[in-house]
């Protein structure tokens, strides 16, 4: 009796080689909504076999540009980029930070210092526009936000305190006080500080006559500073005689320093005490009397 012997089929390695290549080959799939599904199979860092699944959404955004960028996209490369397809090459070409440029009159300096001296001066403006004066520096801005308003004191409140020390001190009884404390009636006492003499000649002589040495010399002024500002800051302490401001022939602006005459020297010393060292748009003013020449 013959018997049928089934030999086994030869496997050949070279196609368990195509099969394993076959089965790790991406498989890609397009829905009706336009999705692109892509499944890979691949081996993690612990030799197993994972199923990874991606899921691509395809968008068209049309962008416009300014023909000029158009145009210049369309030039035909030179050199080593000669014959290349259009838009960088990677092993020419390093693509780096996209850098946004802003072009202004005001080269050396910063876009932030320009943009907040812009902002600065919008609020100058709206503040001028207002009248709006600060209390304390006589500034355009509100007097709750100056910047010196836990270091200054206002110049009115200056100024009355200047002029109640100086009527203490000129007032006939203060001064006959004085003169009973330094040793009775025998002292001498002058004419215009005696009982009764607030009115004499001398003092009618000094209100209509102009004291030349009553005039003052402000420096450190910046350049901004107009005649009508140094009016506001000295008009407080007495009648003002004259003011005159040192201004560029070319420019028109203030070179620094201006000059105050007032009709009364003792107006003029209240004010040379009290906005001597006084801060004004952020400078420190320095007032002293005018030198005769």
């Amino acid at each position: 009796m013959a018997v049928d012997t089934v030999t086994p089929s030869k496997h050949s390695w070279a196609d368990e080689i195509e099969e394993e290549e076959d089965a790790y080959q991406p498989k890609v799939f397009t829905d009706e909504n336009g999705i692109k599904t892509i499944i890979e199979f691949r081996e993690n860092e612990d030799g197993k076999k994972v199923k990874v699944t991606r899921k691509i959404r395809s968008k068209l955004v049309t962008e416009h540009v300014n023909k000029s960028v158009a145009q210049r996209k369309k030039w035909a490369k030179f050199g080593e980029e000669e014959g290349n397809k259009p838009g960088p090459d990677l092993s020419t070409t390093t693509i780096g930070e996209n850098i946004p440029l802003k072009l202004g009159s005001t080269t050396g300096k910063n876009v932030d210092t320009v943009a907040a001296e812009e902002a600065q001066e919008k609020l100058r403006r709206q503040a001028k526009a207002k009248n709006i004066m600060c209390r304390i520096c006589k500034g355009e801005h509100f007097t709750s936000k100056c910047p010196y308003k836990d270091t200054l004191q206002p110049l009115d409140e200056i100024a009355n305190s200047i002029e109640n020390v100086k009527n203490e001190v000129d007032t006939p009884e203060s001064a006959a006080a004085a003169a009973d404390a330094a040793g009775g009636p025998n002292k001498y006492v002058a004419p215009h500080l005696r009982k009764g003499a607030g009115a004499s000649a001398g003092e009618s002589m000094r209100d209509t006559k102009r004291d030349d040495s009553a005039t003052l010399r402000v420096t450190n002024l910046s350049e901004d500073v107009t005649d009508n500002d140094i009016y506001d800051l000295f008009y407080r302490f007495g009648q003002i005689a004259r003011v005159y401001l040192a201004r560029d022939r070319e420019t028109g602006l203030c070179k620094g320093f201006a000059f105050v005459s007032f009709t009364d020297k003792d107006d003029a010393e209240r004010a040379q005490e009290a906005i001597n060292g006084y801060g004004y748009d952020n400078l420190i003013l320095r007032v002293e009397f005018a030198r005769s020449s």
